[in-house]
């Protein structure tokens, strides 16, 4: 089993910039992509960003691309999401996840905690 632990999270004003943090402990091997996911108040979570671990293959959903960076440390099994131009339909809980994706597609097994982004003026 994967446990994995967020941090990051915050308020911010529109159009700043946040980084969240992801370590990912357990059995890390048994799968292929870590993602970040996120609820909006009211609304289904939603697949963010996505990178295969193997080939470092990376997937933005439409809503973030140019805005959001989603990067790997092997050597710590964590995984970062530099956001930045935050906009306040940013705001909700964020999840890192193990996770299988494509373009525009992301699929979430084990999830973390969360840990808020509230962006708000």
């Amino acid at each position: 089993q994967v446990q994995l632990v967020e941090s990051g999270g915050d308020l911010v004003h529109p159009g700043g910039s946040l980084r969240l943090s992801c370590v990912a402990s357990g059995y890390t091997s048994d799968y292929v992509a870590l993602g970040w996911f996120r609820q909006a108040p009211g609304k289904e979570r939603e697949g963010v960003s996505c990178i295969s671990l193997k080939y470092g293959n990376i997937y933005y959903a439409d809503s973030v691309k140019g805005r959001f960076a989603i990067s790997r440390d092997k050597s710590t099994n964590s995984v970062y999401l530099q956001m930045t131009s935050l906009k306040p339909e940013d705001t909700g809980v964020y999840y890192c996840a193990t996770a299988a994706c494509a373009d525009n597609w992301f699929v979430g097994d084990s999830f973390g905690q969360g840990t808020q982004v509230t962006v708000s003026s």
